[in-house]
């Protein structure tokens, strides 16, 4: 059968978890599912850091935090069993926490993606798997400013549902925000581009807050 790819941004990284839940819940398989955190304040990280009996963080958490049971708690729930869990930076986006294929088979190759020329990882990754390139660039963008995006490949006959759970409520309306974007004068996603600061995140994500 026929796969499609289906994705969603959102600002909130709880509401990406619950769409990550609940797209498994429809019966797509975890390896399918991949979800891209900015981690720019090292939320996630610092969350993931194993700590010993007096609260100090245990011998070699730090080169370990992006991987294991840490991570995978952090992710929560059935987000925490996705695949390739890691703790990366992105060129133009920043430090992530990514999990999943997303991870596995385009940002883990970014150091040779970038001296390659390619166009930043993660629109990379998301283009050779069949997302438009103009809603990949806005994807990538929506992460290097904040956000937390989900993508899923799903059976043709699993498409419509799978992109209404991404579509739900808590999502980002993707043609309002590029409406947003382009009228401050972004026109594409730029791996050479300042990575947003921890405070700079914050105040976007306040103004995006209904």
């Amino acid at each position: 059968m026929h796969m499609a790819t289906v994705s969603g941004l959102f600002d909130n990284y709880d509401d990406a978890l619950t769409a990550v839940n609940k797209l498994q819940a429809l019966g797509i398989d975890r390896a399918s599912i991949s979800i891209v955190a900015n981690n720019s304040g090292d939320w996630y990280g610092q969350r993931a850091v194993d700590r010993d009996d007096n609260g100090h963080a245990s011998k070699g958490a730090g080169e370990g935090a992006g991987t294991g049971a840490g991570i995978g708690a952090v992710l929560g729930g059935a987000g925490g069993l996705l695949a390739g869990l890691g703790v990366m930076a992105i060129p133009g986006v920043g430090p992530v926490v990514a999990a999943g294929w997303l991870a596995a088979t385009g940002l883990g190759a970014v150091a040779g993606a970038a001296a390659g020329g390619a166009v930043g990882g993660l629109v990379g990754a998301m283009t050779s798997a069949g997302v438009p390139e103009r809603d990949a660039h806005l994807y990538a963008e929506g992460v290097r400013r904040g956000g937390t995006v989900v993508s899923a490949k799903v059976d043709d006959d699993q498409v419509a549902e799978a992109q209404a759970i991404l579509d739900e409520e808590a999502a980002v309306d993707l043609t309002a925000r590029e409406r947003v974007y382009r009228e401050e004068g972004w026109s594409r996603f730029d791996p050479d581009a300042p990575v947003y600061t921890s405070d700079e995140v914050v105040r976007e994500r306040e103004r995006h807050r209904l």
